[in-house]
């Protein structure tokens, strides 16, 4: 079976400067992505999509590729993940390369381990769905959340569980937003469409942190060293 990792790395980023080459620990944090990749040995080939020249010298000095560079239509702010794929996808067989599998790394995923990426792959190739991927159970639950109204006041988005106590509500889960492991046939038949047949890899609320701002950088790193402590 062949398999590709792409991990998606786009140079603009308006909320964190250089987001995706920060320093996270002591190393640029999509290090982490690219060197869980290669530790996993699961890949034919480990690639960095990025319209950055900056970017692409560090993904190559961590041991990624980068055999091109993002055309302009998927470097601006509304290219989607999907279209990314795509165009690497359609490059690596104008080339002459198909793979079986493609895994989607998000490059500011540093809680990703070889361990996950064995596990998911596992997954997939053994029940066949068209997407693996990690995700979360909500920290408190969503069926409980309010609406902010125009008048100023607060109303329960769902009534219906108001008197509900947490512990006897349904657990909701939530992207980690870390990996994607896609069946590329399927992917490709569906146009990157994916919203059925999909498997999961729970993961603990200690390994996931969506980091948009300073701050949330600053609490991954808090959890990336409890990770790193109980290993």
């Amino acid at each position: 079976m062949e398999r590709i990792a792409i991990i998606t790395a786009r140079g603009g980023s308006k909320r964190i400067p250089k987001k995706n080459i920060k320093e996270f620990c002591g190393k640029p944090i999509i290090a982490y992505s690219i060197e869980a990749a290669k530790k996993s040995g699961l890949f034919s080939e480990v690639m960095v999509s990025t319209d950055s020249e900056e970017i692409a010298e560090i993904a190559k000095k961590y041991g990624a590729s980068v055999p091109f560079l993002r055309s302009a239509e998927t470097s601006d702010d509304y290219a989607t993940t999907s279209d990314v794929i795509m165009e690497v996808v359609s490059r690596y067989r104008e080339a002459g390369k198909n793979f079986d599998y493609i895994c989607c790394i998000y490059p500011t995923a540093p809680f990703i381990t070889a361990k996950k990426l064995q596990e998911a792959m596992r997954l997939m190739e053994r029940e066949h769905p068209v997407l693996v991927m990690p995700v979360v159970a909500f920290s408190y639950p969503p069926q409980r959340c309010f609406l902010a109204e125009e008048n100023g006041r607060i109303a329960y988005k769902y009534k219906e569980y108001m008197r509900a106590r947490s512990q006897d509500l349904e657990t909701w889960y939530h992207d980690a937003g870390q990996f994607y492991i896609y069946d590329t046939g399927q992917y490709l038949r569906l146009n990157g469409a994916v919203s059925e047949n999909i498997m999961p890899v729970f993961v603990s609320e200690l390994q996931v942190q969506d980091i948009d701002n300073e701050d949330d950088w600053k609490i991954a790193e808090l959890k990336y060293r409890l990770m790193k402590e109980e290993e």
